[in-house]
């Protein structure tokens, strides 16, 4: 293992150092039995344990969350629940919102909630091809883990009980709200190979309000470096680091990235570090969690605000990328034409939401909640050390002619941006009634107006003039615009046990959109108790889901060294010459089953089976290449025709272009298997408690509407990137003051089709597209924790304890890949670099020490 930085080592062991000095044993906290956490999400019946749902309920405590190295409930969730696969890194503007999934669906199937109340979606849409492409889901991120109480996890399709969004589950954070005391905690990590080093601090205190209320905030702090992948540029030296040629000069039929032209000397610049994976990035988030109670009537309030400041490497530019003549140096911006250039995309994030609500009774026993949610999300982005090359071409031409000219480019522009707004009224009534059942009826209805904006803002003049600065094209006054939807919708839920054992709770919803009309979803969820030991449960629903407004009217182009693919929005002009018709809602169809086991009073096991239909799913299509290999492909011709009626500039000497999109082209249908056990043990010298997880999932395209459109490489974002199993172990350890915690998880392969940068004809009759295989394998995580006093603990530990990395893509055979081409079966222009779309990360072994206080 390489060294944490000295400050931060030092502070952490000189913090411990200081609080041994004070060391006590101290007394054993025996770990809470989630099972018995009584629960809001997934029923509206009052005081339900999560091992009396009749839908599938995880419950994750204070003490499993602090289990986690990373400071990120994405990070957490991904450790502790299998069928929650998150994404491990991003590209471009998804670095700075990675999203998750449940059960292999979207990240647009999951609804998350904090304290009941729906969240507001991302500004940033992931555009980048693959399995998690499309999300705006909310940013887990922005919720820091000591704001949390516990986390609720409905694993069940919620439509009918919560609205669009919630075919896949549910996930509702449940915030504190204790009135006295604190803690603090520092983290200070990094990975083996010393990137990506991260500190984080984090602060939770709650005030008493007069006699009856609260006042909970929390004060987060999270700064991340940058990691790296690979060891080079494909472009610049073979794999061994060795020039290609041994004389400058233009080469015709070769090196096509660099315009034929090559220089040795390329294959002595330092490329190490060039290659960017993780962003660099500093995150403040100010969380609170406020009510009091008047006696009949309580007033709440919660809310936050964050800002995220973001830096990612972009792709390289060689040298001569940036001159007037390719082919002579002296004629490059600056430096450039020495070491090239390594562009970055910054981002600033301003988030914040709000919501007031009071809650009740009134008449006989009728209860309510009324709530106002409002969220905003906004982020801008420029380009920095960057340049203009058809800025600097011209200035440089016109200064041969005219000597009052100094050639120049800009290095820096505003590319635009994204905000999103999202406006929520909600009231809920609940009354229970005596009707001579086993226990009364719970009636419940309620309604729901919500307001969506979402709005892409235009980049300054330099950044969308011709093909823009270098690496991230400013978004142009065609892809600009404001967009609004507002939608009404209203419930009814009846609960009953009509005898005793047996409960049925069913449920209707009615929601109605400016934009796609109405719709009438419900669900039907029972679960009978034949004993203590022994109980069955099972739910039938129907949902929706509304494309989001980002999917719906998201347009711009993502670049590369020398590649282009323009995303165009479903229904504009040039998406319908290619058949890209405008979207339409989903509908899904879910049914689950399942069995809950207690054979010994410790022993708590459940197994719930699933099936999910959705029609019409919405999706985002692999890029559909005009260029290939700098060869146009069969069919191109309405690509390009397409692409012209854009009217946008692109860059010159592009070796790959494309376009994409969102469909409705598909159907499928999901099925797995959840499985939960968990047994403590006491010891004579301490607790053991022992947790075995699982799930399995597959997901099948059952109908696709258009191969032409949603080809095999789409198909296979949707059907074999996510592991078809995971299976989590956990022990927990205590005795006295040390505590131990071993996690082994274990993920099955992922796979998706991937593509050669090489043309059709220079493969030689073999197939351009392959398996990219990430197989499956086990990630240990180890934290042993000394708690030196009742308030004071240290712990260290360590994520992929083996540094464990996926799977480098494999070297074609048998064809001619030219000098400076990618000899990658996907592509890949960086020597050495690791397949991305794994379940587990591309960094490899992480470790971490972290001081928690209580007060």
């Amino acid at each position: 293992m390489t060294r944490l930085s000295a400050f931060k080592l030092s502070l952490i062991l000189a913090s411990s150092w200081s609080a041994g000095a004070l060391a006590q044993e101290a007394p054993q906290e025996p770990q809470a039995d989630d099972g018995a956490a009584i629960i809001v999400t997934g029923t509206r019946a009052v005081g339900m344990q999560a091992a009396d749902s009749a839908a599938p309920v995880t419950v994750l405590g204070e003490q499993a969350l602090s289990s986690v190295g990373q400071p990120n409930l994405n990070q957490a969730l991904t450790q502790l629940v299998p069928s929650f696969t998150a994404q491990t890194q991003g590209v471009d503007m998804s670095n700075f919102s990675l999203s998750a999934r449940l059960r292999g669906l979207s990240p647009n199937h999951t609804l998350v909630m904090v304290n009941g109340k729906r969240r507001h979606g991302s500004a940033i849409l992931q555009v980048i091809a693959g399995p998690f492409q499309g999300s705006a889901a909310p940013s887990i991120d922005l919720i820091p883990p000591d704001a949390v109480s516990r986390i609720e996890i409905l694993q069940d399709g919620a439509s009918a009980v919560y609205g669009t969004d919630a075919i896949a589950g549910a996930i509702n954070m449940i915030l504190k709200d204790q009135s006295d005391g604190g803690t603090f905690k520092v983290t200070g990590g990094q990975y083996y190979n010393s990137e990506g080093e991260l500190f984080s601090a984090s602060g939770n205190v709650g005030f008493k309000l007069g006699e009856d209320g609260f006042f909970n905030v929390t004060a987060f702090h999270r700064r991340q470096d940058y990691t790296t992948t690979g060891t080079g540029q494909v472009i610049m030296s073979d794999i061994d680091g060795n020039p290609y040629v041994n004389a400058a000069g233009t080469y015709p039929g070769q090196f096509p990235s660099t315009s034929n032209y090559y220089d040795p000397a390329w294959a002595n610049l330092d490329l190490n570090g060039i290659n960017g994976g993780q962003a660099k990035s500093q995150l403040n988030i100010l969380f609170y969690n406020m009510g009091y109670d008047f006696g009949g009537v309580e007033l709440y309030s919660f809310g936050d605000v964050s800002r995220r400041v973001g830096y990612a490497y972009q792709g390289y530019r060689p040298p001569n990328r940036i001159c007037a003549d390719a082919t002579d140096l002296s004629t490059c911006y600056g430096e450039t034409g020495t070491f090239g250039m390594v562009p970055q995309q910054k981002v600033e994030q301003k988030e914040y939401s709000f919501t007031v609500g009071a809650k009740g009774e009134f008449g006989s026993d009728w209860n309510y909640d009324l709530s106002v949610t409002y969220g905003y999300d906004q982020n801008k982005i420029w380009t920095i050390e960057s340049a203009h090359r058809s800025l600097w071409i011209a200035n440089y031409n016109a200064s041969l002619t005219d000597p009052t000219i100094t050639p120049n480019t800009v290095s820096d522009a505003y590319d635009g941006g994204f905000k999103l707004s999202q406006l929520t009224t909600t009231l809920d009534i609940r009354k229970e009634f005596d009707v001579g059942m086993a226990n009364p009826l719970t009636l419940a209805f309620g309604g729901e107006y919500r307001r969506d904006t979402y709005e892409i803002m235009q980049g300054d003049y330099y950044s969308t003039l011709a093909e823009g600065v270098q690496s991230f094209p400013g978004y142009k006054d065609i892809d600009a615009g404001k967009h609004r939807r507002s939608s009404r919708a209203g419930y009814i839920n009846l609960i009953a046990e009509p005898i005793d054992k047996w409960t049925i709770d069913i449920a209707g919803r009615y929601e109605d959109y400016t934009d796609f009309g109405d719709t009438t979803i419900g669900k039907i969820t029972t679960r009978y108790d034949f004993s203590d030991a022994f109980a069955i449960r099972g739910t039938a629903s129907t949902g929706f889901r509304a494309p989001t407004l980002a999917e719906s009217f998201y347009s711009t182009v993502n670049v590369g060294p020398t590649s282009a693919v323009l995303q165009l929005p479903a229904g504009s002009p040039a998406a319908t010459l290619l058949g890209f018709n405008s979207l339409r809602p989903e509908k899904s169809t879910n049914f689950s089953a399942g069995i809950v086991i207690h054979p010994t009073p410790k022993l708590a096991i459940t197994i719930d089976g699933y099936y999910i239909k959705i029609k019409d799913r919405i999706s985002a299509t692999a890029t559909l290449p005009a260029i290939q290999g700098g060869v146009p492909v069969a069919g191109a011709e309405s690509i390009l025709a397409a692409i012209a009626s854009t009217g946008l500039v692109l860059d010159t000497g592009l070796q790959t272009l494309g376009v994409a999109s969102f469909t409705n082209l598909i159907d499928t249908e999901t099925y797995g298997i959840d499985f939960a056990a968990r047994y403590p043990v006491m010891l004579d010298f301490g607790k053991l408690d022992l947790s075995l997880t699982a799930n399995y999932n597959k997901t099948k395209i059952t109908d696709n509407k258009n191969t032409a459109l949603f080809s095999a490489v789409s198909e296979s974002y949707i059907e074999d990137a996510s592991p078809e199993y995971k299976v989590v172990g956990n022990i927990n350890f205590s005795t006295g003051p040390f505590s131990a915690n071993l996690r082994q998880t274990f993920y099955g392969k992922t796979s998706i089709l991937v593509r050669s940068a090489l043309s059709a004809a220079a493969m030689n009759g073999q197939s351009i597209e392959r398996d990219g295989v990430v197989k499956a394998t086990g990630i240990t995580d180890l934290e042993l924790g000394y708690d030196f006093t009742d308030f004071v603990k240290f712990s260290v530990g360590a994520n992929n304890l083996f540094d464990k990395r996926p799977e480098k893509p494999k070297l074609l055979s048998g064809v001619t890949v030219l000098p400076g081409q990618s000899p990658y079966e996907n592509g890949t222009t960086t020597w050495n670099s690791y397949y991305g779309h794994g379940a587990y990360g591309s960094a490899g072994g992480y470790y971490y020490a972290r001081l928690d206080f209580k007060f």
